[in-house]
């Protein structure tokens, strides 16, 4: 199943391919949200039989489905996502594979919005960190 969270003041859109994607402010996430209002370790993104779950992992400012802050909680097409301040429409099923035809019209891209930086290695979890000596 494809998924895709479009961000809703523009920007890129962030494509959900793995079956668990973390989202934070960590550079051991697997999308990285470089924004101050985002904690390191934020909250994951589940696909699971056709089906998007979210949950929350004790962030500070919290995570929000459709303006109700949430611990865990399943996501429905067009359903808006929002981790901190950042808010994202969520895609999948029926309405991606729609949008992936139609031809898209460039994103006004605001310079205000923050970066997204993938992970290199997607397929690590963070563990424990270890002071350095």
């Amino acid at each position: 199943m494809r998924a895709r969270l479009v961000p809703v003041d523009g920007g890129p859109p962030v494509d959900v391919v793995k079956d668990l994607t973390l989202f934070g402010r960590d550079e051991d996430c697997d999308v990285r949200l470089d924004h101050k209002s985002v904690s390191k370790l934020h909250c994951v993104v589940v696909k699971t039989d056709g089906l998007l779950l979210v949950r929350d992992l004790g962030s500070t400012n919290g995570t929000r489905v459709n303006g109700q802050r949430v611990r865990r909680a399943a996501l429905l097409p067009n359903d808006q996502l929002t981790i901190a301040n950042l808010k994202y429409q969520v895609k999948f099923g029926a309405d991606l594979e729609a949008d992936l035809v139609v031809e898209a019209e460039p994103v006004k891209r605001d310079d205000a919005a923050p970066p997204i930086r993938r992970n290199v290695h997607p397929d690590v979890y963070p563990g424990p960190k270890t002071p350095r000596h």
